[in-house]
């Protein structure tokens, strides 16, 4: 009776790790730290596996497809799920299908879903970075001529093509908006400080606040995760300190929201009593109560030009490294109290 051939999913049922993480291995990836090696390793010895690399060559070399990958942060934040709907309107009429995954900010999670999209053949692979990512944790797709485009949050040294915000101009008109408005005290809040993103917000906000000639106070920084409820933490320190803001420009929209409600948690009107800023400015922003006065980044144009650069380069057969920084606005709504008092103003006439 002929025995079982022993599969990949086999060795990876019996080391405990995932089917990537063994494809890994097999490649001589330096992503795998050396214990996680070893045990794989001793595993199909156990199991009397052969690695056919001649057999994985051909189905490499066949498995061209026409699928893009996308992997994304943090699905949960609906600025995602326009950015990638900007890039499927994009790929489908190319004739391209989308593999999308989420990463929830693991970087593990997230060689894994890259691993595991190169084993599909994927033609190119369009990332917003997990926190704490690395540019060689690029490297082997760069050396394998797979075109790479990061989005939102740009990778220094990763040698791909990137599409960003430009972050600090849109922090900078937020501050200036508050600061006419009449607002001293202009808070921070939310975002992780290890991202390149938060960098150049705080920068913009920094820039904003000298240019508008106020003092920088550190403690009206606070940071958070970059979600809703990272908002509502966020404000309740904010509302706690001695001198408190009567302003603040968020990270994102998402936690601007949070904001809101940890505002009316503690019977504080946004708009009224407290002027909120996002940033991005998603489908929700607009239909918010009050409607959110934010910058506006176009989530779905930053997907599409994206995936217009990344069709560029899997068209000319070479990944050249581009970087586009795509401009912003800032939409003025209610929750910054900006038509309050424009109203305030003319009453008064």
């Amino acid at each position: 009776m002929t025995k079982a051939r022993v599969t990949v999913i086999d060795i990876a049922k019996a080391a405990g790790v995932s089917k990537s993480t063994v494809s890994l291995v097999l490649q001589g990836s330096s992503l795998v730290n050396e214990g996680t090696r070893a045990k794989v390793n001793a595993v199909m010895r156990e199991l009397g596996y052969v690695y056919n690399r001649g057999a994985a060559n051909l189905r490499q070399a066949s498995a061209k497809s026409r699928i893009i990958g996308v992997v994304v942060n943090d699905l949960t934040n609906s600025f995602f799920a326009e950015l990638a709907v900007g890039v499927d309107v994009v790929v489908q009429s190319a004739g391209f299908v989308q593999f999308l995954s989420n990463t929830s900010e693991s970087i593990d999670r997230q060689r894994e879903v890259v691993a595991s999209m190169r084993e599909h053949g994927i033609s190119g692979l369009i990332v917003s970075p997990a926190r704490a990512t690395d540019a060689a944790d690029f490297k082997p797709l760069v050396a394998a001529g797979i075109p790479v485009v990061v989005v939102v949050r740009n990778l220094p040294g990763a040698k791909v093509s990137s599409v960003v915000s430009d972050n600090r101009a849109g922090m900078m008109s937020a501050v200036k908006h508050l600061s006419e408005l009449g607002h001293k005290r202009i808070a921070f809040l939310g975002g992780f400080p290890d991202t390149a993103v938060f960098d150049d917000r705080l920068a913009g906000y920094r820039s904003g606040i000298e240019a508008a000639g106020l003092d920088y106070h550190q403690e009206l920084v606070i940071s958070s995760a970059p979600s809703r409820a990272g908002g509502v933490e966020a404000i309740g320190k904010a509302i706690a300190l001695a001198d408190r803001p009567t302003a603040a420009v968020c990270f994102n929209d998402a936690v601007a929201f949070g904001v809101c409600d940890g505002l009316r948690a503690r019977r504080l009107e946004p708009g009224s009593d407290f002027a909120v800023v996002g940033f991005d400015d998603v489908i929700e922003a607009q239909a918010a109560v009050p409607a959110l006065t934010t910058v506006s980044v176009d989530p779905q144009g930053i997907g599409r030009r994206g995936a217009q650069l990344l069709l560029k380069q899997i068209n000319a057969g070479k990944a050249e490294a581009e970087t586009v920084i795509t401009a912003v606005r800032l939409v003025v709504r209610e929750s910054c109290g900006a038509r309050k008092s424009i109203k305030s103003k003319q009453d008064s006439e």
